[in-house]
């Protein structure tokens, strides 16, 4: 029986040893070979190396989906670092947060990109910010010359001061057990935490997906989800390192675009929230691009319409079609359909227990994880990890759910407030602390409500404090200054109160039946 290698470095070897000439990447001109891809990751690592980082470190990227960003995170792995993905959309306040919080030796970031300048923004914000090294990739316009910050095209030059073998001999050191990322999901608290995961469950989690979604060599993954989500950054790199498929990054979604690539470079793989699905089915343009190479698509994160399924099976024509479940505390995974799977259950479950995972409800109703790839715990935070993992080993998602004859779960609600806009999980709390800062606001509860496009978006209820004029534009401005722009309630209405309960907690409930 051949040994499965447990760590990103190892299956880098393999998959430069396995697949070699093959193409690892496409983006735009850029074309990486395996070998080529295993050679810059080496160089980046080397890099990395050359300027202190070391084994346990921690290494951030706040980028864009490009091929520097798949480089950024194998190399900080291959240098025995952990990565810890930044979310695009995180505002410079967010970021901070998490990079103090992290220590982190390094930063990934990118140039000016879409009239955003992050690095910028992180100068004006963060100005006691304590990075070691900040690389700047390429963005789609000049970046400021600075004198602290390394140029990615200085990658090469900074690794020839280590010496190769030294950067093979770290990349072989690291452990299963090391820690592999870092990825930061909200709290019910308001505060984000970050999960910690190792690089065999890493890698556990993604073969177990890759076998439901029958990813192959020689599939061309056209990659939507962001590399920051666990749904682009295991569900589709680590996917493709170990099966040899072809990553091609798109760096925002654009409809027109997504169709020319699917086109042009026979796209065999797409996966995303519905909306991405709906949104191409229902494009004007559609009839005008040959979408025969489309062979598989994964979705979930929100409700799915059994017409949707059947919709991208007949008029998209994808062989495959499932649906998942997981959360960042399981390794991104936990439960997903089978590809031969009939459209009401790919729509109404999430599928059965994949990657070693055992699932049951416990007696409220909530669902149950447990297995060899729930996280190792939550970063500097022994209280929440042991509310999270009980002492029988038992992950409480927050999630609540029913279970069917075949083993099939079903998520009906969620026992905390969390509700996800565009794909993306939002924590009221958060949200509720931000406009608890706008003078004028006295209270607020945020609630999600359905919205076509991006399946629920924020409402916030708020009370104005005695003789406050506030306006509906003061608070979503007010919110914009400190929240990425999906937790920005889209939805503002004034009350004289909010409904209580007996307990002193807002009845959410009441507010969420009032929509309905």
């Amino acid at each position: 029986m051949t040994t499965l290698v447990q760590t990103t470095p190892l299956a880098l070897h393999e998959a430069a040893r396995d697949f070699g000439d093959e193409i690892a990447i496409i983006d735009g001109g850029t074309r990486l070979t395996w070998t080529d891809l295993l050679d810059a990751v080496r160089e980046a690592a080397g890099a990395l190396m050359a300027r202190g980082v070391g084994r346990g470190d921690r290494v951030a990227i706040w980028a864009p989906n490009t091929w520097h960003w798949v480089v950024a995170a194998l190399g900080a792995h291959y240098a025995g670092a952990a990565l810890v993905p930044l979310n695009t959309r995180y505002v410079a306040e967010e970021a901070t947060d998490v990079l103090e919080r992290v220590h982190a030796a390094a930063l990934f970031v990118v140039g000016p990109f879409l009239g955003r300048d992050r690095l910028a923004e992180l100068r004006s914000t963060a100005t006691n910010l304590d990075i070691e090294t900040i690389v700047v990739i390429p963005g789609d316009a000049p970046a400021e010359a600075t004198d602290t910050a390394v140029e990615w095209a200085d990658l090469p030059r900074l690794a020839a001061e280590v010496a190769p073998g030294l950067v093979v001999e770290r990349g072989e050191s690291v452990a299963p057990e090391d820690i592999s990322d870092i990825l930061f999901t909200s709290g019910t608290t308001g505060r984000s935490k970050g999960t910690l995961v190792a690089h065999r469950q890493a890698l556990g989690v993604v073969r177990a997906w890759v076998e439901r979604a029958t990813l192959r060599t020689g599939d061309r993954y056209l990659v939507i989800p962001p590399f920051f989500h666990n749904f682009g950054y295991k569900a589709a790199i680590l996917t493709c390192l170990v099966t040899g498929a072809t990553i091609v990054p798109q760096a925002s979604f654009d409809v027109p675009e997504t169709l020319r690539l699917v086109r042009d470079l026979r796209i065999t793989v797409l996966t995303g929230p519905p909306t991405i699905y709906q949104t191409l089915l229902d494009h004007p343009r559609r009839g005008e691009f040959d979408l025969s190479s489309l062979r598989v698509a994964v979705t979930g994160a929100s409700t799915v319409p059994v017409v949707l399924i059947e919709r991208m099976r007949a008029e998209l024509e994808f062989e495959v079609v499932v649906t998942a479940y997981g959360l960042s505390e399981s390794a991104g995974f936990g439960t997903m359909c089978r590809p031969d799977d009939d459209p009401e259950t790919i729509a109404n479950t999430s599928g059965e227990a994949i990657a070693d995972f055992e699932i049951r409800i416990d007696t409220n109703g909530e669902v149950l994880l447990r297995g060899p790839n729930v996280m190792l715990g939550y970063l500097d935070d022994p209280e929440n990890t042991a509310k999270t993992i009980d002492a029988d080993g038992w992950l409480h998602t927050g999630d609540v759910g029913v279970l069917d004859e075949r083993g099939y779960l079903k998520i009906t609600d969620r026992l905390k407030d969390m509700y996800i806009s565009g794909g993306f999980n939002v924590y009221p709390a958060e949200v509720e602390q931000v406009l608890a800062r706008l003078d004028g606001v006295a209270e607020s509860a945020v609630i999600g409500v359905p919205d076509e496009r991006m399946g629920e978006v924020g409402k916030a209820y708020v009370v104005r404090k005695p003789g406050s004029a506030l306006t509906e534009q003061d608070v979503i401005a007010h919110a914009k200054q400190s929240l990425a722009n999906f937790k920005v309630p889209r939805h503002i209405e004034f009350r004289d109160a909010l409904p209580y309960s007996a307990a002193g907690k807002v009845l959410k409930r009441q507010l969420r039946e009032e929509i309905s």
